[in-house]
């Protein structure tokens, strides 16, 4: 008798089996910031809420926009949109929201690369900045860095990760003692890795995991959307 549960359990687990392998079978791989499939895993919604205490210190809201970055006129660049009627980078468009909520000040991450402004050209570029673990260097600095308990930073995912341009802010400053939080552009990915690649390279600093995250194609009517996402950070 004992013999027969197990066999049945066995056919059982087998059928199991075979339907999920049909099923991922016929699943698409996630798509990529380059428009291009990829077969990396797609991201996972991060369920848990994160709160903020910035009682004592100063807010930083520090990003990273190609469209301030760029070969061409920002207003040109493929990284731009229009919130208001006002043209401006996706990130400094975020940026200028989490401002409007926190108070805090602004500082844009410029780099001494000039990106290209078209959208096919620029992922091209970054993606051999990865596969050259590429340290951009940077022509902007925080002037008082310890003059700030928390740190907002922005920035764009390209091909499943941060720019490389955010390495090079990340190996700059020694965060420790202090709150990160992250914000991020993309065109599907959304944060994908980048949040555990914070933490690993920032370990001593409390990084919020519910960071906002918004599709490049909604950036314009974010602002309620962050407005709420701020809100429940405990502003």
């Amino acid at each position: 008798m004992m013999k027969n549960r197990k066999k049945s359990a066995a056919i059982l687990a087998g059928m199991i089996l075979v339907l999920q392998a049909a099923g991922c079978g016929n699943a698409e791989p996630p798509v990529n910031d380059s428009g291009a499939q990829s077969s990396s895993p797609a991201s996972v919604e991060i369920e848990e809420r994160d709160t903020i205490s910035t009682e004592d210190g100063k807010i930083l809201i520090a990003y990273f926009s190609a469209g301030e970055n760029s070969d061409v006129d920002a207003v040109s660049s493929a990284s731009v949109t229009t919130v208001d009627g006002e043209a401006k980078g996706r990130l400094r468009a975020v940026a200028d929201m989490i401002q409007a909520e926190t108070g805090g000040e602004l500082f844009s991450i410029q780099t001494s690369v000039k990106y290209p402004g078209d959208g096919g050209e620029l992922i091209d570029y970054a993606a051999k900045e990865q596969d050259e673990d590429a340290r951009p260097e940077l022509t902007s600095h925080i002037e008082n860095p310890d003059d700030y308990d928390v740190i907002f930073v922005g920035f764009p995912t390209w091909w499943y990760d941060m720019p490389q341009a955010l390495y090079s802010f990340f190996d700059e400053y020694d965060f420790s003692g202090k709150t990160i939080v992250p914000f991020n552009v993309h065109n599907g990915s959304r944060f994908s890795g980048t949040i555990e690649t914070i933490q690993s390279l920032e370990p001593d600093a409390e990084v919020i995991t519910d960071g906002f995250t918004v599709s490049e194609r909604d950036v314009a009517e974010a602002a309620g959307d962050v407005a709420d996402w701020i809100s429940g950070l405990g502003y």
